[in-house]
């Protein structure tokens, strides 16, 4: 996601490295590239052109401070203006009425349904709410199903009426039924449909008279780029919808949706759809946006996913094993299912500042635990808890047992005694002593 832009920008703001000030002269040649980037990123031209006057006056004159080099002024001017694009501050549903009603809108394709068994999930899991799912596409003949397997991954209702053509009156019923069974939300999932078929425009709106929604979402794939923000104008003039989505952010996205979207429609993004996980979503946070387009990561997303995973009473636990030096297999293969909870492991990883553009060409790829939890699955209970009985025979069974090989075996089991040697040293006070050596090891010529 926006790697391209992000390595346009930083060649950019190298073009002021060694200027004392900046000026109009020396800001000029930095904002036509910039300007370009923008472009190539598949920015709407408008909102490239406005963004780059902005910035240039922002810029020219700035007072620059002797510890500030003028490059890192313009990187943070630069920041500014791209969190005042994308909308400034984070904006939340609206979740006022009994019940609360959401209308989903966009094209076919664009991620509807996978969004709206998200929502129904966060809303479930992290606000306490007791939502329902209507399935209201009478159209692809898969829809309904899905959004029942979806229903019953994340334990959430869903209200569908099969045979009915007909999804005003579906969402009218859902909704007198949600009253009845204490639904405080209810998510209405539409058909996709094209903003030039009149048809199913109108259908759309006829939807929203009826049910009278307090928030209208549009749902669009960032992938598609310019064309999103096209659609997403013309779906705004039809049905005032109160928010965008954008799905498929850890795709290979140029990221011009969301440099453009809020300043053409005027309606703010609100949140971002990470990967195809129930759990890959998050709201959207523009400041956040702008530290990873400008390579900075995101620390306080990455912190925020972790404690959304991490159980308080477990992880004292788990210190307390730590310290006692009986960390073992079962809950090393633990903290491997909570990472994986967090999400998509390459957009993780470039959530930590610096690591995106180390990790830009490669290929990470999220089925890399399962050789590991293969092994410790293929592990007797006792193995797990006394890794060091592990002898070659039992490694050869469990590598046969796993389908893998026994130098994989090998090279898992070090690992963690690796691992639980550094966590002793640490939780014995020796954190002081391995600095120390660490640092009479690189202060060597």
């Amino acid at each position: 996601m926006f790697d391209n832009l992000s390595e346009r920008l930083e060649r950019s703001f190298k073009l002021l490295k060694g200027e004392g000030k900046i000026t109009e002269l020396n800001v000029a040649e930095t904002l036509k590239d910039v300007r370009k980037a923008l472009l190539d990123a598949d920015v709407n031209y408008k909102v490239a052109k406005q963004f780059v006057d902005d910035v240039k006056q922002a810029a020219i004159g700035h007072d620059v401070l002797n510890s500030v080099k003028p490059g890192q002024m313009m990187v943070k001017i630069v920041y500014d203006e791209l969190t005042k694009v994308m909308g400034s501050e984070a904006v939340d549903i609206n979740l006022k009425g009994n019940p609360a009603i959401i209308l989903m809108s966009g094209l076919q394709g664009s991620g509807k349904t996978t969004f709206s068994g998200k929502l129904a999930n966060m809303l479930k899991s992290k606000r306490g709410k007791n939502p329902l799912l209507v399935a209201g596409d009478v159209y692809r003949p898969a829809a309904i199903e899905q959004l029942k397997v979806l229903g019953e991954q994340i334990g959430v209702p869903v209200y569908s009426e099969e045979g009915s053509k007909d999804p005003v009156s579906i969402a009218q019923n859902a909704i007198r039924q949600a009253k009845t069974n204490a639904n405080d939300v209810v998510i209405v999932d539409t058909a996709g449909r094209l903003a030039v078929d009149e048809e199913m425009m109108n259908e759309i709106e006829s939807i929203k008279k009826a049910i009278n929604p307090n928030e209208i979402l549009f749902v669009v794939d960032s992938m598609t780029g310019q064309d999103a923000v096209n659609t997403a104008r013309e779906f705004n003039e039809r049905l005032d919808f109160d928010g965008v989505i954008l799905t498929k952010l850890d795709g290979d996205t140029r990221g011009g949706a969301a440099l453009s979207i809020r300043n053409v429609v005027n309606k703010p993004i609100k949140f971002i759809g990470t990967g195809e996980k129930v759990e890959a979503f998050d709201v959207f946070h523009p400041s956040r946006m702008a530290d990873r387009i400008l390579g900075m990561g995101d620390v306080r997303g990455l912190v925020e996913r972790a404690q959304e995973q991490i159980d308080e009473a477990e992880a004292r636990k788990l210190q307390k094993k730590i310290a006692q030096n009986k960390f073992d297999f079962d809950d090393f293969l633990s903290q491997i299912q909570q990472i994986k909870k967090m999400g998509n492991l390459k957009d993780l990883a470039s959530m930590i500042p610096g690591v995106g553009k180390a990790i830009k060409n490669l290929d990470i790829d999220d089925n890399a635990f399962k050789s590991i939890e293969a092994i410790i699955q293929s592990m007797t209970p006792k193995e797990r808890k006394t890794p060091q009985i592990l002898d070659g025979s039992r490694r050869k069974r469990i590598a046969m047992g796993s389908g893998t090989s026994i130098q994989e075996v090998n090279r898992l089991i070090k690992q963690f005694d690796d691992t639980r040697k550094m966590m002793k040293m640490i939780n014995s006070g020796g954190a002081k002593k391995m600095a120390g050596l660490m640092g009479g090891l690189m202060g060597r010529k």
